[in-house]
């Protein structure tokens, strides 16, 4: 069983900013899946099916990015997850928009949203997909709650269908066949 997690934040105004790649790609994921993730549970949008006889457990945590671990230790608690059974789906501003990187471990990389399921789960022993953003040399916050500019789009919707390759990678082969196969991996 894998739980899998796309972060973002809840409601109308962030819909399809870049901090929220994470709900683009899980909501990817559960389409390609035929899975709905609909179900109000563990502080977020839940649902659940099968793929290749393996149960997935799919999150939206609707607590805002930076306490987005909140959602994610219910839900590992409530099922007996395995930290190395949990995947994090994010954006990361130090990767060029449409890069992706795929780690097996590691520290937060100054994301809030991990930070905070790191600390409550208390293991960063967990595989995770970055999704590139860009580094903004003004703002921060503009940035990361800004919409991808008309030329970025093509970018992040290909990246974003080789983020779903990679996380079912990862549950049918593992994590380093998924960090093979896509790190490096540039739309």
């Amino acid at each position: 069983m894998f739980l899998i997690v796309g972060l973002g934040n809840p409601g109308s105004e962030y819909e399809e900013t870049r901090h929220n790649v994470g709900f683009m790609v899980l909501d990817r994921l559960a389409a390609e899946l035929g899975i709905k993730v609909d179900r109000i549970k563990f502080k977020g949008l839940f649902g659940e099916g099968v793929y290749e006889g393996e149960k997935l457990l799919l999150l939206k945590p609707m607590t805002y990015m930076n306490l987005s671990g909140q959602s994610v230790i219910e839900a590992m608690k409530f099922y007996k997850i395995p930290p190395e059974n949990l995947v994090v789906i994010y954006d990361d501003m130090d990767l060029p928009v449409g890069r992706l990187r795929i780690r097996g471990s590691g520290s937060s990389g100054g994301h809030k949203g991990m930070e905070s399921i790191i600390y409550l789960i208390a293991s960063d022993g967990f595989p995770r997909i970055r999704i590139g953003i860009g580094r903004p040399p003004g703002d921060v916050v503009d940035h990361v709650l800004g919409r991808f500019e008309p030329g970025e789009r093509k970018k992040i919707e290909t990246v974003i269908g080789a983020a779903v390759e990679a996380a079912l990678t990862i549950v049918r082969h593992g994590v380093q066949e998924a960090m093979n196969r896509y790190n490096g991996f540039e739309a």
